[in-house]
């Protein structure tokens, strides 16, 4: 019985033994005090959770090891299915995951927006059946959701999105694991939405950290023609960690991946903290570093062939990319420093970006919405020197102005002003709140992850990040209590 018991320990305590992740000015740390570099690769076989199939887990962890891999991001989870198993995998492999907290019901989109009690719960069930992974190394609020200047009047719902989830997490007395977004790189859109997502005096309305989704480095590149010179210009002084979520341009075969080379040297890893390679597995958008086997008929059978690509099995490497990447990897020496050592000296609260027609629609002063509040479209000019709201013929028409979007309709304002402008009447820059916590949530147009949504183009790729439905927590004890609770009874036995 002693024996069983002290094995049990063993067991759970093995999960907790991988060290954690937190930010710390604009850096992560271990807890060991090392700082981390991401070195990851998006991870997503199937639209079911990747991380409930055990098996598959282990051969794959496995291989990313070979290659130098510290991090998966996953983009669609399910709440309600055993995750236990691939976490520990994962961890005894040195690998972090960044989870997506939105799912496939729950991902804000375009036609039918919202911030409510609904999403908000779903996110929570997430974050429950994960925050007690030691190798949970931060989640995602929502991937590439805002798209161009007219689509900025939804930032202020990816902000409210992050601020509950963060005080749910401390609510809870979680770890307080890293929350933050994952932005397209859309150049007239980027500068202002990474500023306003770390903007303010109140640390609780900011993000943990920004990533971006970038596939700027085609082929053989510099640091100056791919444009990574500006991405580092832009995020020099960022407050918060920031690192590119997606990265890997396709368009030039075979991938060298040599922005790996400047983002982990000199010219950017006082800045960034690494990068995560867009994807594992082969498919039709021909992104994968890894394959199950060849090409197979494209009927689907059950979650083994989806749109002709066996999705489970031995992963064989493919060459030269596999390689390519491990080398790149293998080379890297970032310039890093002890948490112990480093004092943030960008520490001046960062100032949000002003109101610009059609590039950035929320004012400076925009209060961010609350939990189900909602805006109706008005249109209407940016606010006078008095602060009023007037339309073009100058009468007043909303004292919120682009401020404060509420939860339900923000993006459909975008909608509205981009109608407008496109027919040459007035744009719609002001709003004015009701409360609501009822939507039409719609699916995303995709039902599948990243891989199935991305384009060829370098410039553009359209990543979805609309995760599976996720059901209600299942209510376990978290793995430290039962810990806990085996460590006692095996001293009482032992005594």
């Amino acid at each position: 019985m002693l024996t069983q018991l002290l094995s049990l320990l063993a067991f759970a305590t093995q999960v907790l033994s991988i060290p954690t992740i937190s930010a710390k000015g604009s850096k992560f740390f271990l807890d060991s005090g090392e700082q981390f570099f991401v070195k990851g690769i998006a991870y997503q076989l199937v639209e079911d959770d990747p991380l409930a199939n055990p098996d598959q887990c282990k051969l794959d962890a496995a291989l990313m090891q070979t290659l130098g891999t510290n991090s998966i991001r996953v983009y669609h989870v399910q709440a309600n299915q055993s995750h236990d198993e691939c976490m520990q995998t994962f961890s005894d492999a040195g690998i972090y995951t960044w989870i997506d907290l939105d799912t496939f019901d729950t991902y804000i989109v375009l036609d039918q927006p919202a911030w409510n009690q609904e999403k908000f719960d779903r996110y929570k069930e997430v974050m429950d059946a994960f925050h007690d992974y030691d190798n949970v190394a931060g989640f995602f609020v929502a991937n590439e959701l805002l798209n161009s200047g007219a689509d900025s009047v939804g930032a202020p719902y990816v902000k409210a999105a992050a601020r509950d989830m963060k005080a749910y997490r401390d609510a809870q007395g979680y770890r307080e694991i890293p929350v933050g977004y994952s932005a397209a790189d859309i150049a007239e859109l980027r500068p202002n939405l990474q500023n306003y997502m770390a903007c303010g005096d109140d640390k609780s309305e900011t993000l943990d950290f920004f990533s971006l989704n970038a596939y700027e480095w085609c082929g053989e590149q510099t640091f100056e023609t791919s444009g990574y010179s500006m991405l580092q210009e832009n995020a020099t002084d960022y407050p918060i960690p920031i690192f590119f979520s997606e990265t890997g341009c396709n368009t030039i075969q075979p991938r060298t991946f040599g922005d790996q080379d400047a983002i982990f040297g000199p010219d950017m890893s006082g800045t960034w903290s690494g990068a995560i390679i867009y994807e594992w597995i082969e498919e039709e958008n021909d992104y994968g570093i890894i394959s199950y086997g060849p090409p197979t008929p494209s009927e689907d059978i059950g979650s083994v062939i989806v749109d002709g690509y066996t999705r489970t099995g031995t992963p064989t490497p493919i060459s030269p990319e596999f390689e390519n990447l491990s080398s790149q990897w293998a080379a890297a020496t970032p310039n890093s420093v002890s948490m112990a050592a480093y004092n943030p000296t960008n520490t001046a609260p960062l100032q949000c970006p002003e109101y610009t027609d059609g590039l950035w629609m929320v004012s400076a002063d925009a209060p961010l919405p609350t939990l189900g509040q909602q805006a109706l479209a008005a249109t209407s000019s940016p606010r006078t020197s008095s602060g009023a709201m007037t339309t073009s013929g100058g009468s007043s028409s909303s004292v919120y102005g682009t401020v404060g979007m509420g939860s339900d309709s923000a993006m459909a304002m975008a909608m509205t002003a981009s109608s407008s402008s496109s027919g040459g009447s007035s744009e719609t820059t002001g709003t004015g709140f009701s409360n609501s916590n009822s939507d039409s949530d719609a699916l995303a147009s995709s039902s599948g992850d990243s891989s199935e949504a991305q384009q060829a183009s370098s410039a553009d790729p359209n990543s979805s990040a609309a995760p599976s439905s996720a059901a209600a927590p299942t209510g376990e004890m978290p793995r430290q209590a039962v810990a806990g609770v085996i460590a006692c009874m095996a001293l009482v036995l032992a005594l």
